[in-house]
């Protein structure tokens, strides 16, 4: 399957998860579930074509600090939900501004822990899926969709570590297959591919060694590794997707069903 980013000026990694297929030869309704990077001042066009699509619902994954050094650019008529999905092993991912040196700083520590990028992201993603702080976010972020009858947008800053866990389940439990899953997870770099330039041209800019930056480097990637060995994890702790949504959520199967229901056809 061919999967379409949606080309509007000053959106950063934006998709539609509709026409995705799933089991039993349903599809993910479209125009109900869109992923996004950071919504940052966007001209009025953008802002528009958003509300022309259906955008009645907005989610902000990220930190305070994200929000308040790159505000929500605000749409009228649109319902806004801050939850920021992020605990203390997650400060490599967030990319605030203010703590650009603060992160490369960190990144010692995380060689001296983890040795490498890829080690420290699967810990990451491990935390924001078990974590039980991040699980009662995730659970919130499950509610809001299973509550909201219109489209709903979610974004962090790069669209792909946050975002991404968040599309992962909820496609996963809409019953999309793991090949394409997966595929939506790594297109990121893709979609991001102009913005990656940006930041690894940033970090020769901002003094430490060239090891960390690398390590560092390596984090801004969306390798599928990270997101296989998340769904392996979840298999491996919870046996199947909708056990995953009972236990570490607390969704009851109707709660499951009615979500099924709402967003496939």
């Amino acid at each position: 399957m061919q999967i379409e980013k949606i080309r509007l000026k000053k959106l950063n990694n934006t998709r539609d998860l509709g026409g995705f297929p799933t089991q039993n030869g349903n599809k993910i309704k479209k125009g109900r579930l869109i992923r996004s990077g950071k919504l940052y001042k966007l001209p009025n066009k953008t802002i528009n074509a958003l509300k022309k699509a259906g955008v009645t619902t907005v989610i902000d994954l990220r930190t305070e600090q994200e929000c308040l050094e790159r505000p929500y650019c605000g749409i009228d008529g649109v319902k806004y939900v801050h939850i920021p999905l992020v605990c203390t092993a997650t400060r490599g991912i967030t990319h605030e501004k203010g703590m650009a040196y603060a992160v490369l700083e960190d990144s010692k520590r995380i060689a001296d822990e983890f040795g490498t990028a890829d080690r420290y992201m699967t810990y990451v993603y491990d935390k924001m899926l078990f974590d039980s702080e991040s699980c009662e976010l995730l659970e919130k972020f499950m509610r809001i969709l299973l509550e909201e009858d219109d489209c709903v947008l979610w974004y962090c800053n790069q669209g792909k570590d946050r975002t991404g866990i968040a599309a992962m389940l909820i496609e996963w439990l809409l019953g999309v297959d793991e090949e394409l899953i997966i595929k939506d997870y790594a297109i990121s770099d893709k979609f991001r591919r102009g913005k990656m330039m940006l930041q690894y041209a940033g970090l020769l800019l901002v003094p430490g060694k060239r090891h960390f930056k690398e390590l560092l480097r390596a984090m801004m990637k969306a390798k599928p590794r990270y997101i296989i060995d998340s769904m392996q994890k979840i298999k491996q702790n919870c046996g199947t997707i909708e056990k995953y949504f009972t236990d570490r959520l607390h969704f009851t199967e109707s709660e499951i069903a009615a979500l099924k229901n709402k967003y496939c056809e």
